[in-house]
Order: structure tokens, then sequence, then C-alpha cells
């Protein structure tokens, strides 16, 4: 069975740092990486070819992604690259500044491509100039509701005293219209490229992670957390809903893979759950038991590695209730 290729839309308006953010991702070691671009917007693409930094190149042109008339372009691109022979970690859309979120989500989520799924949109906001570009005030942007990770960006370019007003100020806009999406800090573009790829080693060098400013935190620099835990037996499908339903606080990532017993036999599958979207797929594990990494920002690893312990008690019966709950996540494209 052919895996699903993770899609991240990186949005952002003009300036915010959409691809600086998109150039530290892609200096992540290990990654395998597709790149969509837009040839409305404006990356350096030539200079990441030469680098090395991008596997896999498509381009969709004749104006804004979200704006075309025909998205046979996009649908076209996104089948090029999650071809299971090309092996990549992911696809990363760098939409155009005068992208709408929402309408490159809705058209990444309805995409007859069968081996992809839509990971996160993860929307940068320029610290200094937010509120003369994207918000003016009003009813917080519908942008903000389709985020599932906000990176506001360039913070050094504001003063201490500024910092602080600025930021809480962009955070309770956000928070208005979403309160689940997760937010962190930065400068430069730089944050970890463990929240949003599945390519990071369970062991990783502290050298090959890259900082950012996480929530509440206006100063010191830290990187994103994860948290595994393992078991040798079949797990309970009601409690994996359960955990998927409600990720422990701080966390924006959490993906595993895990059997259980059900009464026509065996079943195995992979999970994923992303700043409040779920995905879970039937994929063949070669032995019975699980793992699960949850991975974040702020995270209380103690209360994180309880849940997750508890989510892999060994079961080997479950209520029909318990499986349906996992069904409704599992989603092909006709049902789209």
């Amino acid at each position: 069975m052919n895996r699903t290729v993770p899609v991240v839309i990186l949005t952002g308006h003009l300036g915010a740092g959409k691809t600086t953010v998109l150039n530290h991702l892609l200096r992540h070691p290990g990654v395998r990486a597709g790149v969509i671009i837009n040839d409305f917007g404006a990356i350096n693409v030539d200079a990441a070819l030469v680098q090395g930094q991008i596997d896999e190149v498509a381009s969709v042109s004749g104006g804004c992604l979200c704006c075309l008339d025909d998205a046979s372009q996009l649908d076209e691109a996104l089948d090029a690259l999650s071809h299971p022979k090309l092996a990549l970690d992911a696809i990363i859309i760098e939409a155009s500044g005068l992208a709408e979120p929402g309408t490159l989500a809705r058209l990444v989520w309805l995409s007859p491509v069968t081996h992809i799924r839509l990971s996160s949109v993860v929307d940068i906001v320029d610290a200094k100039r937010h509120f003369d570009t994207v918000d003016l005030g009003g009813v917080p942007p519908r942008r903000y509701g389709v985020a599932s990770l906000v990176v506001i960006n360039r913070i050094d370019e504001l003063t201490a005293q500024e910092r602080v007003g600025q930021v809480v100020r962009i955070e309770a806009r956000i928070r208005q219209r979403n309160p689940r999406a997760t937010i962190i800090h930065t400068r430069h573009g730089r944050i970890d490229p463990y929240l949003l790829l599945d390519t990071a080693p369970s062991t990783r060098p502290q050298q090959e992670t890259l900082p950012l400013e996480a929530p509440g935190s206006h100063h010191a620099h830290h990187h994103a957390r994860s948290v595994s835990v393992t078991t040798d037996h079949h797990v309970h499908p009601g409690r994996i809903a359960d955990l998927l339903e409600s990720l422990p606080s701080g966390t924006y990532r959490l993906k595993g893979t895990f059997t259980t017993r059900h009464p026509s036999g065996r079943r195995d599958y992979v999970v994923h759950s992303v700043g409040g979207g779920i995905s879970v797929e039937r994929h063949p594990r070669s032995a019975i038991g699980g793992e699960l990494v949850a991975i974040g920002a702020g995270m209380d690893e103690e209360e994180t590695r309880r849940r997750m312990t508890e989510a892999l008690v060994p079961c080997d019966k479950a209520r029909v209730t318990d499986w349906e709950r996992l069904q409704t996540y599992i989603r092909t494209r006709r049902d789209r």
C-alpha cells in the first residue's frame, strides 16, 4: 500500500518571510521535499536548486493559485510530486503573498489526487507591519481561522517594549478567530522543521535543530520538543480516538502507527493530528504493537507521556462504537 504524502501550505502577506521560512525548512538534513511555486509570487528557485535544497519542483503559472479558474495545474503538480517513485517526505506549496489560505486549503482537500493529504496550513505574520497590511481592524481576517500554525516572524525588528504589546495584540486577534491554532514567535524565519516534517530522526543532534520562540516567551529561544511512547501489544481504537481528538496541551503534531484486534482480524493504522486536523489511514506494520510521537513547543512532557501511555494500553477487544469513531477519520477521495 502506497503511503500518502503530506502537503504543507505556506502562506503569508508579501514580505512576511515565507521564502525565508521555506529555505530553512529545505536546509533540514535528510529532507526530500517537493515544492510547488506560484509564478505570481517570488521565490529564488534557481538559488535553491543550485544549493540542492529542492528535490523536485513544479510551477503553477497564470496568477494567484487561489484565483485560478482551472485547478488542473495544481492537481497536475500534486500528482507529479506525490508519485511513489519520487519517495518525497513532503510537498510544500509556497503561495503568493495575495493568496487566500482557506481557498487554497480547499483546493488541496478537494483535489482528486490520491496519494496526498493536507497536513497543515502555516501562516507567516510580519510582526512589525501586520496591522498595516493584513489585519486592518474590524472582524479578524478569515485567514486566522484556517491556519494550524501561525508564525509571528520578524520580532527582532521590534523594540523590547514594542514586542510585548504588538505580539500580545496579534495573538489576541488570532485567538478571536481560531482558539486552537498553535502560535510561535521567531526571527529570520527560523522555525524547527520537526514541527512540520516527518523526516527528523527520533534522536536529533542538537546542532541540527533550528531555534524558535515559544508562545509566552519573547526573549529566550527554544526548540520543538518530542515525546515518544511504544507498545508491543494491540491497542484500543477508542483510546486512540480520545487522544487524537484532544491533544495534550502544547502539542502541535501527533503521529504514530499501531495495530488493533478487530472482529474480522488484525488491522494496522497510521495516524496524524496537526493543529486540530485528524488523518487516519490503514497501513501495514511489520509487527504487532505501536508507537506515538508528540511534537510541540511548551509541552508538559510528563503529562504528554502519561496521556500517550494511556492511549496505548493493551487491548484485545473493543466496542463497535469505538471502531466507528476511528473509522470516521478514514476518508477516501470519493468522500470529498
